[in-house]
């Protein structure tokens, strides 16, 4: 794909991964995704924002064929996907200078080997002019690792986000035509890489409200040429309370907890209490981690293996726990055989999840008439909470 112009001067460049899967090694990328990097030409000097993965450089350096000269590659995020091709842009424009944080500098010596000769380093709110253009760097750190930036390019008012406002997806649309399915891919993107250090993003998002950009530019997926609605989506995901939904990951062996997990969807439904369930030996775990971004309340559904949890659950209670979404209440409901200690290995498994812990429900082999009612009281006592709450 050729590079495609945004404003006067400024081009969105890098390349669309319609085939990619797998992120991380980790995250899954149902819809692909692209690495985006933008051109910036002042009157007097040139910058490249970010670069694109590796795998796609080929792509970046034909787009930069007609480019007579760079004079600065801005490296918002030392992640290789964004910063891998710079190597290979160096070796084109040998006087060009990398910007970057001091701890994006480190990173990308470490990570790719640039020589230290090559940088040169920006403070939070430093400004360099391009001539007619100037770009302002932001200092947003854990967005998601601790040396990230934004860029702000102050005449046009276009925030190049990097991953903060990202989604993976794979299209040809330059701009957001689907506001739907961004949304949601963008809520994916935020739950699986942002939501760890949401209380860090909190502080930068109040940062950038001091800005009002017309255009956010982020270095996955397509551009918002109307960018209140991700915003506002944004201080929802990070800053707005829980939501009257309870998140039921769970796996069964011998159906016994399946029937539980069965009955106590239908006893939150008679509470009015929204419930999704996962059943975790299927599930996408990028909608778990969506739907972990709003729950009010987590139960997770096992029956014991020898001693403990299924190995399935417990590294659904370790994902979570990795997570820390802003949930309050958490419980455990199951079937055991003879015994186990499947309740105090979970709660171990959590300790970065500040909820208060609901009396579990765990039954010896498949569930009776008590344990049913013993359901029941869980189902009452959550939608009591979130009624407290005003989860809504």
């Amino acid at each position: 794909m050729q590079k495609r112009q945004i404003k006067e001067n400024i081009y969105w460049m890098g390349a669309v991964d319609w085939d990619r899967r797998l992120f991380d090694s980790l995250i899954p990328l149902p819809d692909g995704t692209s690495y985006n990097a933008y051109l910036v030409e002042g009157s007097e000097k040139t910058a490249l924002l970010d670069t694109v993965d590796p795998s796609m450089s080929d792509e970046l350096m034909r787009q930069l064929d007609g480019v007579s000269r760079i004079d600065f590659i801005i490296s918002n995020h030392a992640e290789q996907d964004h910063s891998g091709t710079i190597p290979r842009v160096l070796d084109r424009f040998p006087k060009a200078k990398v910007v970057s944080t001091p701890k994006a500098k480190q990173m990308l010596i470490d990570l790719l080997k640039i020589p230290e000769s090559a940088f040169v380093t920006v403070t939070d709110g430093e400004t360099l002019s391009l001539g007619d253009k100037t770009l302002k760097f932001i200092h947003t750190p854990w967005v998601h690792w601790p040396e990230t930036m934004v860029t702000y390019l102050e005449e046009d008012r276009i925030l190049f986000s990097c991953d903060f406002y990202g989604s993976h997806i794979a299209s040809t649309d330059l701009y957001v035509t689907d506001q739907g399915r961004v949304y949601e891919a963008a809520k994916r993107y935020y739950a699986e890489v942002m939501m760890p250090f949401r209380s860090v993003i909190a502080k930068n998002i109040e940062k950038l409200k001091a800005y009002d950009p017309q255009i956010i530019a982020p270095s996955h997926g397509q551009i918002y040429d109307r960018p209140s609605w991700i915003m506002e989506a944004y201080r929802d995901w990070v800053i707005g309370p829980p939501k009257n939904t309870v998140v039921l990951p769970f796996v069964s062996m011998h159906d016994s907890t399946k029937q539980m997990v069965d009955h106590l969807v239908s006893a939150l439904v008679e509470n009015g209490v929204r419930v999704e369930p996962f059943n975790l030996v299927v599930t996408d775990i990028g909608k778990l981690a969506m739907a972990l971004v709003d729950a009010g309340t987590v139960v997770i559904g096992t029956p014991c293996v020898l001693i403990g949890p299924h190995p399935i659950a417990a590294y659904a209670a370790f994902l979570a726990n990795a997570l820390r979404p802003k949930t309050k209440f958490l419980s455990i409901i199951g079937s055991y055989g003879w015994g186990g200690k499947t309740v105090e290995t979970l709660a171990g498994m959590i300790p970065n999840l500040k909820v208060e812990v609901l009396e579990p429900v765990l039954c010896k082999g498949a569930p009776l008439e008590a344990d049913f009612k013993a359901l029941d009281v869980l189902a009452a006592a959550i939608a009591e909470k979130h009624k407290e709450n005003d989860f809504i």
